[in-house]
């Protein structure tokens, strides 16, 4: 049984609360689920330079707070919380915060962190990816302990924490979903293990957006990628919501021209990008035609674009959210 197409916008930009807090209504305007912010702490300088990631704005929880304030049934998230940035008790408990404060609107996004830039210019050790993975798990497990409510008892390489029980309670049962992004095999196989939404990534070994990236997420890479969640997965993998960001979004009539620069910028052709899992270019319904087929092929039904393309792809939202 196929999911309904959910859609979310995921925001970098807000200088103002005016701006954010008519960003927030406009997305539960046009029909989005979900407003996801961008735990980065830099702005303009260096690190956007050499990792090719764009500054940041603001800081994810607090806006998420405010965004989920100013809405009535828009969905707030982070894509995706990096655990090594994050006390794991702290963030528990100020994730259960949201989802109390929000009633119930929190999708508590989690991932192992990728710009080695950003570790370095905000003074945290950036260790191996196994590492970081291992501790992003033990982090999912204090997650779940915390929200519970029973006694915290916990004593793992990475996380050590008791002598207390979880508060507040969130309002979401189990638990509020948990949304885990990534895009080599080791994460999306834990992933497969421990997430409700999964998010198919590009691979960022390198620690900067670049061809590579591009590259490592291809049609058929993404469908390696999906195997690797089912293996995490196992039995529960029909249980897992999918989720990929369209990078690359051109709605026009005649979009060659975007298609073209886009392409060169990433060292691929135009041909490639119109047929990547992470592109949407055409009219509104070569778009709604192109999201229904990968949804029937790989099981794909909820859609990230960025900030800057909220009110051109509302019209694909329009026609398709919840169907």
């Amino acid at each position: 049984m196929q999911r309904p197409f959910r859609f979310s916008v995921q925001a970098f930009e807000a200088t103002s609360a005016k701006q954010w807090t008519e960003l927030a209504r406009q997305a539960e305007d046009l029909g989005y689920s979900t407003l996801f912010t961008t735990d980065h702490y830099f702005g303009p300088g260096e690190i956007s330079a050499t990792s090719g990631h764009r500054p940041v704005d603001v800081a994810p929880l607090s806006a998420m707070m405010s965004a989920a304030a100013v809405t009535e049934r828009l969905r707030v998230g982070c894509r995706v919380s990096c655990v090594d940035y994050h006390n794991p008790v702290v963030l528990a408990k100020e994730l259960a915060t949201i989802d109390l404060l929000s009633e119930g609107r929190l999708e508590a996004g989690l991932g192992a962190g990728w710009v080695a830039a950003e570790y370095d210019g905000i003074g945290i050790p950036m260790d191996s990816p196994g590492v970081r993975i291992e501790r992003l798990a033990e982090v999912v497990s204090l997650l779940k302990a915390h929200w519970s409510g029973d006694d915290i008892n916990i004593d793992g390489k990475y996380v050590h924490a008791h002598g207390f029980a979880g508060r507040p309670i969130p309002v979401q049962k189990p638990h509020p979903p948990i949304f885990i992004g990534g895009g080599s095999p080791r994460i999306l196989r834990l992933a497969g293990r421990l997430a409700d939404i999964v998010s198919l990534n590009f691979n960022n070994a390198t620690g900067r957006l670049g061809a590579a990236s591009v590259t490592s997420a291809t049609l058929s890479a993404t469908r390696e990628k999906l195997d690797w969640v089912r293996a995490g997965a196992g039995d529960r993998f029909d249980d897992i919501e999918l989720e990929v960001a369209a990078y690359f979004v051109a709605i026009a009539d005649d979009p060659a021209e975007a298609v073209q620069a886009m392409a060169a910028r990433f060292g691929v052709t135009p041909l490639e990008l119109t047929e990547h899992p992470h592109a949407l270019l055409g009219t509104v319904d070569e778009v709604c035609d192109r999201l229904q087929q990968r949804r029937e092929e790989l099981g794909i039904s909820y859609i990230n674009v960025a900030q800057r393309s909220m009110t051109s792809f509302a019209p694909i939202v329009a026609r398709l959210a919840g169907n």
